[in-house]
Formats: structure tokens, sequence, C-alpha cells
């Protein structure tokens, strides 16, 4: 993917940083907890605390690190990002697992390097927020968002770009779960804290009932390894694989759920093996499940098909493009604001409820049932208490239950403009009381600082994006967002000349469901929208020029590739980066003979779906849930039945033969005739509801595009 790619900064892997060779049961190669030499002609390959490599040339002002001069990125926010309240669901039917599976991912293969980690001086770029913009709906005083820029890696930024550094490995290796250092793994397993984790149990630490250790589960919470801490109980946030894990509670859950999974499979191996033995085998194990439900339920679910498997690459380099995680793996709008769930009554003790609703959580009873709707509020952020509250099994059951947000231009304002107060020493509490003097009161906004990131690490524009990821520049806004116009209708709501600053220029003017018909908000099924001035407008009213326009802006601007949840540009990039992450992993689950081994010889299998995971290790029953997590409403498997005896080639042909003629066959049943002059797909890349899950990819000559009810345009 990045073969010959160079990594200024980068030292040389040490043979030595991980220990004396490694071999389980005298004979497989021990996988690196950092990634180095996963790829041993290339050994920093994928290593963590390597650079990013680049799809692209670095975009900055200057060409060494000064950001680009463009539009604010409040302003882009409150005029493009902001859903002002309304909720837009997958199309696809992606359940909440979409977001949740992905950032526990993006926390096993991502994590930049910034200032804090580093210790050095905070280098801020502030982004100004205008209180008296007629667009900005959050009244505050601070003026502006905190936001610092990533640190440099050494030695660029001098005669070459500056460059940021990934402090993950690039593979998809469970770091999350064992973290990528000695002594973070050393604290994790049962035994004793001395660097070495070799001499310790295989299972990892839990807590009596069975949930991840707290911070002062050996005593001391200061020796525990790093975690990323917020105001709730900050001594005792529980301790995990990645220090962002108490980030909110389903990451949590999801952080518990693997690692009650290494300690299921550790206790199914045979006494004779040794505790070092014993661990090694769960971590490949639990390696590989990842890996498996990422390829086989994750991305197919959210559209994402990658080119039949061909065996390991060596000259492949799986390390993260900067694009790919600071512009492309952003999806942020794809959160709801809440999760939910339900749950038998008998589970909760009326205290436990009680506490529940101080901290934000709506519960209502339904005679033996209890449903509960959990806000992803303060009380929620770096709590590890709510979990524990809501139950494992009952939170990752009640994760599948729901559709996720649509992967679009829009952005939960919960998450897009999130308000918060800074004392000040007549008022330390922030009490709102008329004889105490206000606090400063500030605004976060995660869209904003996607923006300013990506400015911060000179990402490609819109077009150069596309130009170097072999697709044609686009020349017009329209063609961006596949409206009709890019200019601001006649409407007397509007004020003339000043549309891009007038409030009512966001108002959702018709609401539509997944089969394209009207709908209100109230139903819950709105997986599109039209609001009352164009996004292309918007867009050229704040850019001005289509070769302006951020690369993250833009790709979620596209019209959704039909079957999938994203635009061509996002797509592009994600297929090229997982199918980078797999082929040029040597340790793919499809590549590494250990775990033929181990299903011969222990019947331990990898290949399990993320439904199967839960149920094994919670009290919920896999009857109560869908057979794939991922979705909300099931859908038909596209797989020829022939393929699992016939070649991949072979199959691929059949299934690109096949669903051709299924479309064609559909669209002569209802009446369709051939058209050069009609798009049956909207903006957001609607085909009627019968069609989706179709990839436009294998309907070769039978595209949706160009077909006409006979009589009518349909």
């Amino acid at each position: 993917m990045f073969a010959g790619v160079s990594l200024p900064g980068v030292a040389a892997a040490d043979a030595s940083h991980d220990g004396p060779d490694r071999r389980l049961l005298g004979v497989w190669e021990v996988q690196s907890l950092d990634g180095a030499d996963n790829n041993p002609r290339h050994p920093t390959w994928g290593m963590a605390n390597t650079n990013y490599p680049r799809m692209a040339a670095a975009n900055y002002a200057d060409g060494l690190g000064e950001p680009v001069n463009a539009p604010n990125p409040r302003y882009i926010s409150n005029r493009v990002i902001n859903d002002t309240g309304l909720s837009l669901y997958s199309e696809g039917n992606v359940s909440q697992w979409g977001f949740v599976w992905g950032q526990f991912l993006d926390h096993t293969f991502a994590e930049r390097l910034g200032r804090r980690e580093v210790s050095d001086p905070a280098e801020p770029a502030p982004i100004v927020v205008d209180d008296s913009d007629p667009m900005e709906f959050y009244r505050t005083n601070l003026g502006f968002i905190p936001f610092d820029r990533s640190a440099i890696a050494p030695g660029s930024g001098i005669d070459g770009p500056r460059e940021q550094i990934n402090t993950h490995s690039s593979y998809v290796d469970g770091a999350t779960i064992y973290g990528q250092t000695e002594e973070r793994l050393d604290w994790l397993r049962v035994g004793s804290v001395d660097g070495d984790p070799r001499n310790n149990n295989a299972r990892l630490l839990m807590s009596a009932d069975d949930y991840l250790p707290r911070r002062d589960a050996r005593g001391n919470p200061d020796s525990a390894p790093l975690m990323v801490v917020g105001s709730n109980v900050p001594a005792r946030v529980a301790v995990a694989g990645d220090a962002r894990a108490n980030e909110n509670p389903p990451l949590l859950a999801t952080h518990t759920l693997f690692a009650r999974e290494h300690n299921r499979i550790v206790a199914r191996l045979p006494r004779w093996l040794s505790e070092e033995d014993k661990f090694q085998i769960a971590r490949a194990v639990v390696i590989a499940e990842q890996q498996y439900i990422t390829f086989e339920e994750f991305l197919p679910a959210l559209g994402v098909t990658l080119q039949p498997y061909r065996g390991y690459r060596p000259t492949v380099n799986s390390s993260l493009s900067n694009e790919f995680a600071t512009v492309a793996y952003r999806a942020h709008s794809q959160i709801r604001g809440d999760f939910r769930l339900e749950a038998e009554a008998g589970r909760y003790s009326p205290e436990d409820l009680d506490r529940l609703e101080s901290l934000g959580v709506l519960i209502e009873a339904d005679g033996d049932t209890v449903g509960m709707t959990i806000p992803l509020s303060e009380d929620a952020f770096f709590n590890p208490d709510m979990l524990e509250l809501l139950q494992l099994g009952p939170l990752l059951e009640g994760i599948g239950r729901n559709t996720q947000h649509n992967n679009d231009e829009l952005i939960d304002n919960l998450l897009r403009s999130v308000v918060f107060d800074i004392p000040v020493p007549e008022n330390p509490t922030c009490a709102d009381e008329p004889d105490l003097p206000a606090c400063i009161r500030g605004v976060n906004d995660l869209a904003a600082i996607d923006i300013a990131r990506g400015r911060d690490h000179g990402m490609p524009t819109y077009n150069q994006l596309r130009v170097a990821m072999g697709l044609p520049a686009k020349t017009s806004f329209a063609a961006i967002t596949g409206e009709e116009s890019e200019e601001f209708p006649a409407d007397p709501l509007l004020t003339a000349g000043d549309e891009i600053n007038d409030p009512d220029s966001l108002d959702f003017v018709a609401i539509y469901n997944g089969d394209g018909e009207p709908t209100t908000p109230e139903t819950g099924d709105a997986t599109s929208a039209q609001r009352r001035a164009p996004l292309a407008a918007r867009l050229k009213a704040i850019y001005g020029s289509v070769d302006s326009v951020d690369a993250f802006v833009g790709m979620l601007s596209e019209p959704h590739v039909p079957g999938t949840e994203f635009g061509e540009l996002q797509l592009t990039v994600w297929r090229d980066s997982f199918t980078g992450l797999r082929d040029g992993d040597r340790f793919f689950y499809a590549n590494d003979p250990l775990l033929r081994h181990v299903r011969r010889a222990f019947g331990i299998d990898y290949r399990t779906s993320l439904g199967d995971l839960i149920a094994r290790n919670t009290s919920v029953p896999r009857s109560a849930m869908p057979d794939n997590v991922f979705l909300t409403k099931q859908r038909e498997d596209p797989t020829h039945p022939w393929c699992r005896w016939l070649p991949p080639a072979w199959c691929e042909w059949l299934d690109r033969h096949a669903t051709a003629a299924k479309v064609e066959a559909r669209f002569v049943k209802d009446g369709y005739t051939r058209s050069t002059h009609h798009r049956v797909a909207s903006r957001n890349g609607h085909a009627p509801g019968w069609l989706a899950g179709v990839d436009a990819r294998v309907v070769p000559r039978r595209s949706p595009q160009g077909w006409r009810r006979d009589g009518a345009h349909c």
C-alpha cells in the first residue's frame, strides 16, 4: 500500500525491544506487542511510534508546517455540519455497533502523538468562536475552542513537510486488550509486577465481578499504567490495554468483553501447557477474532467490500496513512447521542436504578422489563461505575438494538456543541446563583476539531485527495454533493445576498425514510432530508472554489455509493487502507498457521461472530440477538451458494452475473425500462428499497441509474 514511502525521524527497529526471541510451544513465532518485525524485510513497517506515511503530498501554506489559511472551522461547522436536532439514521440499517466497533478498532491501530505525551510545551492553535455569528446557536464567552497541534515528528518540518507520529502499531493486533509495552502487559496479567509478564499467570486481571480492574486494584493507583481520566472517579478508572478505554460505557464494555474472552480461552486450554504458552495461544486467538469480526462483519455491514485475499504480501506496507487516520476514519457523524437497552427488571436493585437516574439515565419500567436510555453526557464519560450499574450483557445487547446515525455531513449537536463551564475564584462550583459571578462558558466542537486537525496535519484538499486516490477531480460543488443546483433558491424566508448567514437556510423542508417516502422525525426512520438551502450552495458560499474544500468536509458531502455507508472518496480510502492492513499483516488470521494448529489440537476456533462472543461471555442468550449484531435488519446473503466449493475467481464471476440478472429481472418485473435521462438514486445515493445492499460495481451495464418506469419517470 505504501511500499517505498520514507519515514523521516524513525529509528531502525531494535531486535531486542520485546526481549529475546520467543517461540510458542517451541515452534510458533510470537507476535510482538508493538508491531515490530511483523514484516521481516521492513521491520519498522506498521510499528508503533513511527511516522504516519502519506497518500498525497502534504498541504501546508509554506510547504513545511504552517496550516493553510482557510475558512474558520467553527464557521463551517455551523453552516454545514449542524444537524439542528434532526436525527438521520443509517440507510443500510447499521446498528450502533458500527461506530462502537469502529472506535474500538481505531484505538487498536491509531493514536497520534500529542504534546501531553511527550511533555513538550503546548503549541496552541485555538479555534475562534464568534459569539456574534448569526449562525452561532450556542452563546459562550470564552471566545475559542481549545486546540493544540499534534507533536512534530523528529527531523521533519525543516527541509521537508511536518510529519506526525502514530504511537500505536498499525496492525489489527489486539492492542486495546494487551497494550503495546511489556510494562503495561505485566500489570494487566495476574501475578507479580516486575516488568516481565512472562512469569505471570495466563489470565488477565479482572475484578471479583469479572469487570476490568481499577487503577487501585494492586494498591497504589499511581503505580497503574497511564489511563486517560475525567472528572468521574479519576483514581478508580478501569485499566486496559489502551489508555482511552474509559471514554464511554459502550467502548469500555467492548474492552471488558474481550478480556473475558481471553480468560475463557485460557480456561479451555490443558493444564500441561505453561502459563506463558496458554497466554500466547489465547492472545493469538483473540487477535484473530478481532480481525475476523472486522473483515467478516464490520466492513461488510458498512458496504466495504475488498478483493479476495490472496495471501500475505511482504511488499505491502500496512502502516496507516495520515489521510486515513486523520480524515477518512473520522466517523463522528455516525454517533448517536444516546444508547438504549432493555432487560429483566429483576437484574437491578432499587438502589442501582436510583443511582442510574442520578447519572442522567432515563428509566422506564414495564412489568418485568425495564428500558433505559443512556445519554452520552458528562456523567457517562470516563465513568466505569456506569458500566457496572448497567451490566455488561444488557448494554452489549442494546448496542445492536438501535440504528446508528447516517454517515453524512451532519454530526449530532451533543458532540458538535458541548457547552462547558470554567470556574472562577468567586464561584468555584459554577453555581447558578444571582449573587455569584458567572463562570466562563465555552463550547467544544468535534467537527471543528476534525477540520482543524486535518489542516494541522497538512491534509490534502478534497480534490487533491481524490486525484491521489485515482479518482477524477470534481469541477463544481453540485458535482460533489450530487444535487441539481449549487445556487441558493429564491425563497422569501432567506435573506437575499446573505443566505449563508441566515439561520433559515438550515431548515429541513423534506424528510425521507430508507424507501424514499416522506416521513417525520418522530417516526425514527428518517435516513435523508432536504434543507431550504442546498448543501452545494452553502459549500460554494463558504469555500468559493471546489479546489479549496477540506477533504474531511468534501468526502462527507458526497452522495453514498449504493449499498454502502460512504461516498466515493471515503469508500476508496477505506478499501485501500483495509486491504493494506490485511495483505501486509503476516499474522492475519487467514495466513497464520498457528490458528489451524490450535483448532486441531484444542478445538478452539477464532471464526466467531460478535454475537456469539457476547453470548459466550455474558448472560445474554444467543437467541436474544440477531445473527449479525451489526445490522438492525438482517440482509439476505448475496453470495452464490456454490461459492463454498468454487475457487474465488469463479465465485466472483457467479456473484457478478447472478446479481446483474437479479437486478434486471426485478426492474422488468416492476415495469421499468432503460432510459438515459433519469437517476433513481437521490442525492444521498438511495436506490429503491428493494435495491438496498446491491453494490453498483457488480452490476455492469445494468446500473440502477438510467431506468424509468413505463409511462412516467419514477
